[in-house]
């Protein structure tokens, strides 16, 4: 049986700032993490230090003052925005009687309510197993060694040998069976390379809109919340651009601050989208007063994983309800950013042009002459929206004012077995 505290839905938040008290946007951060995991905040508590307690994390007296907090809010839940070991864990929880949730805890929570798919239900599963393997040491007592004597002698294995034991196999099971999901996901990414279609991933702070923009741009109807994590698994939707470029818009798992390394390493499918896209639209919440730092915070993650080096646009959300001092002009020869509103549709039709200028690059534009049979030619042509004017001939045959990008004429040139000079290009 367990012995850890009962655990309910009143939570009491422990703000603990390391050199320095918490800022604003962490506070409100942490209580927006608390309330997506479904906690009732019932009280706050502040503390600061210059380095952890080894036993506590904070000092004995602020533990004291916890414990008095506790009782007078009746919380059934401590939730500390710091990542704890194990040990100061158990040692919190055993001071004050109350279950004690540090801040991976807490995300990993979030993560299991969000996951529906089945690699999501995976990919939560193993960060969960890979975040309780440093939970067995001491967490429990039934865990506790075997005591000797007549009677209790057994065959030398503890509780905790075994628990670790099955907790490492069922690692290496979710850890199986997530490979072959990658490998799948490896297939499709090798089909769309071999189409020649860019991708281009929606990337962002969590709840900065990511997903709304995905449904407005895509004409998708993903469901999307004003939570933190709304959307776990990544999404593939095709996005005409016109001029005959289309695209793969890709909805990613939203990123937040100290993103727990499990997660990083669970959810690996995802990332690998944002790693190997053509493009990357970092989207960014205009109404948040501290999006500059959650951009710095999106940026560090970009880094971490290996995706910092793949061209991007800054895309400016919610500009419906960004202040009135937010500046929409930006100086500069080059503009990567761009206002919208993916409420209102405001700055949509730009933000695609952008993204097909960008991905699109190198075009081909001029008159091309088909014959009659040469049908199937003219049908991609048109499927492809490239073509931008036609001229019927007395002999059946046609003449095509055509505009598309390079990628596509190389294509259909070995496909259809054209010669380099069958477009008579524009001067």
């Amino acid at each position: 049986m367990l012995d850890r505290p009962r655990s309910g839905e009143r939570a009491l938040l422990l703000h603990i700032g390391l050199t320095r008290p918490c800022f604003d946007d962490e506070l409100e951060e942490f209580r927006a993490l608390a309330e997506s995991a479904g906690a009732c905040v019932v009280g706050e508590v502040h503390a600061r230090r210059d380095r952890p307690d080894p036993k506590f994390f904070v000092g004995s007296g602020k533990v004291d003052e916890i414990g008095a907090r506790a009782r007078e809010t009746k919380a059934e839940l401590i939730l500390v925005n710091q990542p704890l070991r194990a040990g100061q864990e158990r040692s919190l929880e055993q001071a004050l009687n109350v279950r004690v949730l540090d801040r991976n805890g807490l995300i990993l929570d979030i993560f299991a309510q969000r996951a529906a798919t089945f690699e999501g239900k995976l990919q939560v599963e193993l960060a969960q197993h890979e975040h309780l393997a440093s939970r067995l040491v001491r967490g429990w007592t039934h865990l506790e060694r075997q005591k000797g004597g007549i009677g209790l002698r057994g065959p030398g294995e503890t509780q905790l040998e075994t628990d670790r034991r099955l907790v490492s196999r069922r690692i290496r099971h979710l850890r199986d069976r997530l490979e072959r999901v990658e490998r799948q996901r490896e297939v499709s990414r090798k089909e769309r390379q071999r189409a020649d279609v860019p991708t281009v991933a929606l990337v962002g702070y969590t709840n900065a809109g990511k997903t709304t923009l995905f449904n407005a741009l895509a004409g998708s109807n993903l469901v999307a919340k004003d939570q933190l994590f709304a959307t776990l698994d990544p999404t593939v939707r095709r996005l005409t651009l016109g001029r005959g470029t289309d695209v793969l818009l890709v909805d990613t798992v939203g990123f937040v601050r100290d993103l727990p390394h499990e997660l990083v390493a669970a959810f690996r499918a995802t990332l690998t989208e944002t790693r190997e896209a053509s493009l990357l639209l970092h989207v960014i919440d205009a109404s948040d007063p501290h999006h500059e730092d959650r951009q710095r915070q999106v940026e560090g993650v970009l880094e971490d994983i290996g995706a910092a080096e793949v061209p991007s646009l800054r895309v400016y959300n919610k500009v419906d309800r960004a202040p009135p001092d937010f500046v929409r002009e930006f100086d500069g020869a080059e503009i990567t950013k761009h206002c919208v509103s993916a409420i209102t549709g405001e700055g949509l039709a730009a933000l695609k042009d952008a993204v097909r200028e960008r991905v699109a690059g190198a075009r081909v534009a001029g008159e091309l002459r088909l014959k009659p049979e040469q049908s199937r030619l003219r049908a991609r042509l048109f499927d492809w929206h490239a073509v931008r004017s036609e001229t019927v001939e007395d002999d059946g045959g046609s003449t095509l004012a055509v505009d598309l990008p390079a990628q596509r004429w190389r294509q259909l040139r070995e496909e259809e077995g054209l010669s380099a000079d069958s477009i008579r290009q524009k001067v």
